[in-house]
């Protein structure tokens, strides 16, 4: 029986990225190894140290996953998107005791976790003061181990399982719909497909996903001419969104998910025609698309 492969991701146990993790593999077939951020999962991959992480890259409510995208744009240089899977995501307000809300005084959450319950926490719980930690887990860690009256966390039911604290409300996110999606990350030698429990077939449709700036963004119309690559090739664009680049104001990176594989004749002419007209353009990754 092959050994196990270790898969890193945002712990402690009882966060969403581990009911991500679990629900995509045989659970025998994984060694979930916690970190304690995401930027740590996604440079365990860069440094060799874990194979592959689960990280979480994008959410239904509140947007992108910045600290994935920063990461895998600048500092992981050799890591790649090699799969994703969504995850539907309902929060839990978990405490040692139930309580009538109002005596409710502090809530403790991952601040992604927070923004999705932004309209419980205002309307139910408006006396309440909101503290971030590392992650939704590690909140509700700390609210069983603390002997505080009237102190919550965000989590999930896995979570309030674990640290053995009771749920208080249930299904407290902003909307019905919220979901995360999660991308496996492997380093770009890595061969051995993470140890999905449905592998995708080899007609599975693929999409790729892209970063890319330059020194002519500051042009009246350079941006349009860099999709123009993309739709003059029919190539559909699925998102695309603008994070700083960390140097002054006004100065953008741009990332894009698009329809096809890199091995495709017309989404290897764009990438190149794209690459005219900009400094860099970085390959996350081409991989099957849920």
């Amino acid at each position: 029986m092959a050994a196990a492969a270790k898969v890193g991701y945002l712990g402690p146990p009882g966060t969403f990225s581990e009911e991500a993790l679990l629900a995509a593999v045989v659970p025998e077939a994984v060694e979930p190894v916690a970190l304690a951020t995401i930027y740590e999962a996604v440079m365990a991959v860069q440094r060799r140290e874990l194979p592959y992480s689960l990280v979480p890259i994008e959410n239904s409510l509140e947007g992108p996953i910045t600290v994935t995208l920063d990461t895998l744009a600048g500092e992981a240089e050799e890591v790649r998107i090699v799969a994703e899977t969504v995850l539907p995501i309902s929060h839990c307000l978990l405490a040692k005791e139930a309580l009538p809300l109002g005596e409710y005084r502090l809530v403790l959450s991952h601040p992604q976790a927070a923004s999705q319950c932004s309209r419980f926490l205002r309307e139910r719980l408006p006396g309440a003061t909101v503290r971030h930690r590392a992650s939704t887990a590690e909140a509700v860690r700390e609210v069983a181990e603390g002997g505080e009256r009237g102190v919550a966390a965000i989590g999930n039911g896995r979570a309030a399982e674990l640290y053995g604290v009771v749920v208080v409300a249930r299904g407290i996110e902003d909307g019905e719909s919220n979901e995360t999606r999660f991308v496996w990350l492997a380093r770009a030698d890595q061969r051995e497909p993470p140890p999905w429990r449905r592998p995708p077939g080899p007609d599975s449709p693929r999409k790729t996903s892209v970063v890319f700036w330059g020194a002519g963004a500051e042009r009246p119309g350079w941006l349009v001419a860099c999709l123009q690559e993309f739709a003059n090739r029919q190539i559909n664009l699925t998102k695309i969104e603008s994070r700083p680049r960390k140097e002054r104001l006004g100065h953008y990176m741009f990332f894009a998910d698009l329809e096809g594989a890199v091995e495709e004749a017309a989404v290897r002419e764009a990438l190149a025609g794209l690459q005219a007209h900009c400094e860099t353009v970085k390959v996350l990754g081409s991989y099957p698309r849920v």
